[in-house]
C-alpha cells in the first residue's frame, strides 16, 4: 500500500475526520501524524506529540516490550495487520485500555510506516474486571463467595494431602443477626456484615481464607494448623467480635463457630458437615462459643 505523506491531501482529510484515534509512526517509532481524536483521547495537543516517540504514551514497564514489537512489525516479522489490547497512559497519568489495530504501509519514497487505529475500551475492560470479581467474590463484603470458597477448599484439601500438613475449617454464624435487620433496617445490617467481614480478615492470618457463604454465615479455611490451634484462633476472633462495637450504631455481636480438622481421605462435603454439626452444638449450648468435633 502506498500513502503519500507530503502533502497528505485526501488521505489527510479522511484521517483527521475519523472518529477514532489514528496515528502514523515512522520506522524508529516517532509520531509523524496524529489526528484530533487521537489527541483528544490522550489529552495532548498535536504539537506535543509530533516528533515524540510513541512510548511517551506507554507505561515505563512496557517500553522494552513495545519497542521490540514495533521493530518486528516494521521489519515485516508477522502479519501486515495486527490487533492487540494494551494499557496506555493519558497526559494526566490516568491508565486507559485500548484496542490497537496496526497496519504496515510504505510512502511514495518506499519508507515503511506504521498506521495505528486506537479504540477506547476502558469502560469495557472495567466491566469485564467487575464481572470477573463478582463471579468469585461477595459483592457486599468483598470476601470470596460460596462457589469460589468451596473451590478453594478443594485446593486446600489436595495441598494438605500432598504435603502432609493439617487443614481445619470453621463454620461460623453471627448470633441473632435477624434482630439487627428487624431493629435497625437492612442498610444497617449490610454495614454490620461489611464491618464484621473486615474484622474477620484482620483477625486471621494472611494465608487463612474468609468466605461468605450467604447471609450471616461464614466459612474459615485454616491451612497448616491443628484443630486445637484452629479453636484458639477462632476463639480469639469470637472474643474480639464480642468486645468491639460494630458499625456506626455501635452494636455488639457474638459469634458461634464449629471447628473440624481434615481426616484421612475425607471429602470436602463430609468435612463441612462435621464443622456444621459442631456449630449446631455451639448454638444448642447457648451461642457465643466455639466448639470443635472432639
Amino acid at each position: 500500500m502506498t500513502l503519500p505523506l507530503e502533502p497528505f491531501g485526501t488521505t489527510e482529510t479522511v484521517i483527521r475526520a475519523a472518529p477514532i484515534g489514528i496515528c502514523i509512526t515512522g520506522a524508529e517509532g516517532h509520531f509523524e501524524m496524529v489526528n484530533p481524536a487521537y489527541c483528544d483521547f490522550y489529552g495532548y495537543r498535536e504539537q506535543e506529540l509530533l516528533g515524540q516517540h510513541f512510548t511517551l504514551l506507554v507505561p515505563e514497564a512496557d517500553h522494552a516490550l513495545m519497542n521490540d514489537l514495533h521493530a518486528r512489525f516494521i521489519a515485516g516479522d508477522g502479519d501486515t495487520e495486527a490487533s492487540h489490547e494494551c494499557e496506555v497512559r493519558s497526559k494526566d497519568g490516568r491508565p486507559r485500555s485500548i484496542l490497537a489495530t496496526a497496519t504496515r504501509i510504505q510512502d511514495d519514497r518506499g519508507s515503511v510506516k506504521k498506521v495505528t487505529f486506537v479504540v477506547d475500551i476502558t469502560a469495557r475492560k472495567a466491566m469485564e474486571q467487575r464481572l470477573d470479581f463478582l463471579a468469585h467474590h461477595d459483592e457486599l463484603t468483598g470476601l470470596l463467595n460460596r462457589r469460589a470458597g468451596l473451590g478453594l477448599l478443594e485446593e486446600e484439601i489436595q495441598r494438605s494431602r500432598r504435603y502432609g500438613t493439617p487443614l481445619c475449617v470453621a463454620s461460623c454464624d453471627l448470633d441473632h443477626f435477624k434482630r439487627v435487620n428487624d431493629r435497625h433496617g437492612h442498610a444497617v445490617g449490610d454495614r454490620v456484615l461489611n464491618d464484621t467481614a473486615r474484622m474477620m480478615k484482620q483477625a486471621m492470618r494472611q494465608h487463612d481464607h474468609v468466605i461468605r457463604l450467604g447471609g450471616e454465615e461464614f466459612l474459615l479455611l485454616l491451612p497448616g494448623v491443628t484443630q486445637d490451634e484452629a479453636s484458639q484462633a477462632v476463639e480469639r476472633l469470637r472474643q474480639r467480635l464480642a468486645s468491639t462495637p460494630i458499625a456506626d450504631v455501635r452494636l455488639h455481636l457474638t459469634l458461634s463457630a464449629g471447628i473440624a480438622q481434615l481426616e484421612g481421605d475425607e471429602q470436602a462435603d463430609a468435612l463441612l458437615e462435621r464443622a456444621d454439626r459442631a456449630l449446631y452444638g455451639a448454638k444448642d449450648q447457648g451461642r457465643n462459643r466455639v466448639r470443635d468435633t472432639a
